[in-house]
């Protein structure tokens, strides 16, 4: 099954608003960066995925030129949750058997989580949720057909999620997965990429600025 992937990314810029006190803005927008291709490392392996950046920003739209992702072209940034919406429809549109969207921000993501994903949804109609560290937010959806539901995201979105498909007659699957489940949006968070995410680019990246001398410097 072919699954249409929808990877919606806002301006990196003003990314990361959270991490405001402990990174300067050019930081912020760089490991932004990173991660984004930290998740895009991940889904380009998994070769059953029609991957879509969805995005307004040039410089996402040149990174995805790069690496050879098409892309959705937004005109206006409304918001993650419309951006989802916008890719949802077209992979309907499409007639794309099964949909997924994931961020740009969990750089702890791995092929293997997004086989996993996959695998849970190989008979539709189905909806796969990966739910945030926190429990509040969902990390990923798959909806097998894309049509499945709407979804809508910020917290309590999970819950908000599960409620929906239930309201539906749908049976929500959920997969707790670690790598998945690291968003990464305050310092804690950049906490536990140092931990688990070294050898990712955003790690890397986070090891190379002496990032964790300031986590220190902050408890």
């Amino acid at each position: 099954m072919t699954v249409y992937a929808a990877l919606p990314v806002k301006d990196l810029v003003n990314a990361k608003q959270r991490l405001a006190a402990l990174l300067e803005p050019a930081e912020r927008r760089d490991l932004a960066a990173a991660m984004l291709e930290d998740v895009l490392d991940a889904l380009q392996a998994i070769h059953e995925l029609s991957l879509r950046i969805v995005t307004r920003d040039p410089e996402v739209l040149a990174l995805a030129a790069r690496r050879g992702v098409a892309c959705l072209t937004e005109q206006a940034n409304r918001g993650h949750t419309e951006a989802v919406a916008f890719a949802q429809d077209e992979a309907a549109r499409l007639g794309a058997p099964g949909f997924l969207t994931v961020p740009g921000d969990v750089p702890c993501v791995t092929p293997t989580e997004l086989r996993a994903l996959l695998a849970a949804a190989e008979s539709g109609p189905a909806v796969v949720l990966v739910p945030s560290r926190s429990g509040f937010g969902t990390n990923a959806a798959l909806l097998v057909p894309p049509s499945a539901m709407p979804l809508k995201f910020g917290e309590p979105s999970f819950a908000n999620h599960l409620d929906a498909a239930r309201a539906r007659g749908l049976t929500p699957r959920v997969l707790t997965l670690p790598g998945l489940g690291l968003d990464v949006d305050a310092p804690e968070d950049l906490r536990l990429l140092l931990e688990r995410g070294a050898t990712t680019r955003a790690g890397r990246l986070c090891g190379a600025r002496g990032f964790a001398a300031r986590l220190a410097a902050d408890r």
